[in-house]
């Protein structure tokens, strides 16, 4: 008879794959970290795999570890839905969201509201491209994602908070800022400002060249929105970004763009099983309180 993993083993190794740590695990469980450590290698013993690599980064799961953790993760969050239908309390006071989104807004006002509805509870947030931001969601890597349409599956449930379209963002000085409207061929003699590789962004701007027969000599490509946005203020070039993505300046201007006239979703995605937690629905109740009063 296979032996079978304990709930200790199985807890341990849930909370070191979401933290990828053993010291943060450990601080999570209220245990030590050799006893976290200790559990994680008897199930590694017992399913005959490695379930971690080590690195100095942090954890990273191994194959074996993602398909265990795609399990586990659920079996954790069960529990934690248990928990707060026996637990009779009307205000969170701690807990942790993490939280993902491939632009700083929508996601910067509804974290400013939420802090200030709930101010022990931690927020890890992270901005990434939107490729890298449905992988972490569909591997349960995440509790939350802020998206620009997101795919949508059985696995996930979205709420729309709003819809944008493209624009071209200019430095308030430059000649192009005072149009009405310009098109992609008036900023074929610019430098034209990309977020990086995997991003929604330079999927669709690159669609709409191709479509238009339009070639670009200079693209300046950048990690993330905000360096996109201190691209555009050194005056290294002009940015097509979604109207309202980035933190407003009135140092630029955003142009609407004649081929880009349609409107793209900004969502909240949630793994399914996880939207009726309560540290998830009072965030998704925050986000509906934002967008109601117009801040994003």
């Amino acid at each position: 008879m296979t032996a079978s993993p304990s709930p200790y083993q199985i807890k341990a190794f849930t909370f070191a794959a979401r933290e990828r740590s053993i010291s943060n695990a450990a601080e999570a469980l209220g245990v030590t970290q050799s006893s976290v450590t200790q559990h994680i290698s008897k199930l590694e013993m017992l399913m005959g795999t490695q379930l971690f690599i080590r690195r100095r980064s942090g954890l990273e799961l191994t194959r074996a570890g993602r398909e265990l953790f795609a399990v586990s993760d659920r079996l954790a969050t069960m529990e934690q839905l248990v928990s707060e239908k026996i637990s009779d309390y009307s205000a969170l006071t701690d807990g942790h969201i993490r939280l993902i989104a491939n632009a700083p807004r929508p996601a910067m006002p509804i974290i400013a509201q939420y802090g200030r509805l709930h101010p022990k509870v931690q927020i890890d947030f992270t901005l990434y491209n939107w490729t890298t931001a449905m992988t972490l969601l569909g591997e349960r890597q995440v509790d939350i994602a802020i998206v620009t349409e997101p795919d949508e599956g059985q696995s996930i449930v979205t709420h729309e908070l709003r819809r944008s379209r493209y624009m071209a963002h200019i430095q308030k000085d430059h000649p192009l800022a005072g149009r009405q409207k310009i098109s992609l061929a008036d900023l074929q003699r610019e430098t034209l400002v990309l977020p990086e590789d995997g991003s929604l962004t330079q999927k669709i701007t690159r669609s709409k060249l191709r479509d238009h027969g339009l070639e670009f000599p200079r693209i300046l490509r950048t990690t993330t929105f905000p360096m996109v946005k201190e691209a555009i203020l050194h005056g290294l070039g002009i940015g097509l970004l979604l109207e309202k993505s980035l933190y407003p300046s009135e140092n630029i201007v955003a142009v609407p763009v004649e081929e880009m006239p349609e409107e793209y979703r900004d969502c909240l995605a949630i793994p399914a099983d996880k939207r009726e937690l309560r540290l998830i629905q009072s965030f998704l109740d925050a986000a509906i309180e934002v967008r109601a009063s117009n801040m994003i």
